[in-house]
């Protein structure tokens, strides 16, 4: 048999894998799909995150595909259904980035509180020292609206209690007293953007979803509110939470994805790309290292692992 990995993960997963089969790293990562076609056909199990697209072409050309294994929690980036119909087995690993990507949360908040990436410039590249510019606020008292109240969401809600801030969750699957179990009141979106003082986004992108976050929306929310964006580009609207930052109908954003974070060919670590959103102080952006931590990379690879020889009986 043989193993195909065509992204940077766990490097136990080769390592472990390779006790029962032939197992290669792609050269490039993470693979273009031009590459991932050339390389797929003989190969049983597919260890990837998430790029490229696997697609129909994709699937047509695995002729011996048993596994894909998934190190990530998101699956819309394969096409599930021709996969499956092929016997294809997939396997991802939800929850086990829950916590590295409810601290970045925390982190961006705390951050743009206090102007801290700001005032690091000032000091670093401006060589100025000036502590009297910055005048934050604290998390302590202030209330945190929660959107999406699965694994993630919780732990947000979680580390938010420990600052001292008040709980509101928005999440259609669940009922009232499940969000009375972590502590939290439960809200529609419209309530939960009039009260909270921060939102973060914790839910997948849909067509339900899609610009979630828009001119409408955004004017329903405190002048000074900070909308917390770790899921997906898309939900917010990127041009009306621009226009909405420079005239000060928002108190910030905050992002770890962004609507075109696939430019060119991919994440390849030598994309640019550029937004008007660039040029707000009160903007701050990461790029989509919510599960890059050593800790998660770890857990979801050994749950990997595990999925794969459990489907494969090894």
């Amino acid at each position: 048999m043989k193993c195909l990995i065509i992204d940077k993960v766990y490097a136990g997963i080769a390592e472990e894998l390779s006790k029962y089969m032939e197992v290669k790293t792609a050269e490039n990562l993470p693979s273009t799909k031009d590459q991932l076609l050339a390389e797929i056909g003989d190969v049983d199990v597919l260890i990837m995150r998430v790029d490229p697209k696997i697609d129909q072409e994709i699937i047509d050309a695995a002729k011996n595909l048993k596994v894909i294994g998934v190190c990530s929690v998101g699956l819309n980036h394969i096409d599930m259904d021709y996969a499956k119909s092929k016997g294809i087995q997939i396997f991802n690993a939800p929850g086990l980035n829950a916590n590295a990507v409810a601290e970045l949360t925390i982190s961006k908040m705390l951050d743009i509180s206090r102007g801290t990436f700001t005032a690091n410039y000032d000091v670093k590249v401006k060589h100025e020292w000036n502590k009297y510019k910055f005048e934050g606020r604290e998390l302590r008292g202030k209330t945190l609206g929660v959107m999406g109240f699965g694994r993630i969401g919780k732990r947000v809600g979680e580390l938010g209690r420990a600052f001292g801030m008040t709980v509101v969750a928005y999440d259609p699957f669940l009922k009232p007293e499940d969000f009375e179990k972590e502590h939290a009141t439960g809200m529609s979106v419209d309530e939960m953007l009039k009260v909270a003082d921060f939102v973060s986004i914790h839910v997948p992108l849909t067509p339900e979803t899609k610009d979630l976050f828009n001119a409408k929306s955004i004017a329903e929310m405190k002048d000074d509110a900070v909308v917390l964006n770790m899921s997906r580009g898309g939900i917010v609207n990127e041009k009306d939470m621009y226009e909405a930052l420079k005239a000060g109908k928002i108190g910030g954003y905050a992002a770890d994805v962004m609507e075109n974070e696939l430019a060119g060919s991919g994440l390849t670590g030598d994309d640019t790309f550029a937004s008007p959103l660039f040029e707000c102080d009160n903007f701050i952006v990461s790029p989509h290292i919510g599960a890059q931590s050593v800790d998660a990379s770890r857990d979801i690879g050994l749950h990997i692992i595990s999925k794969v020889k459990e489907a494969l009986s090894l």
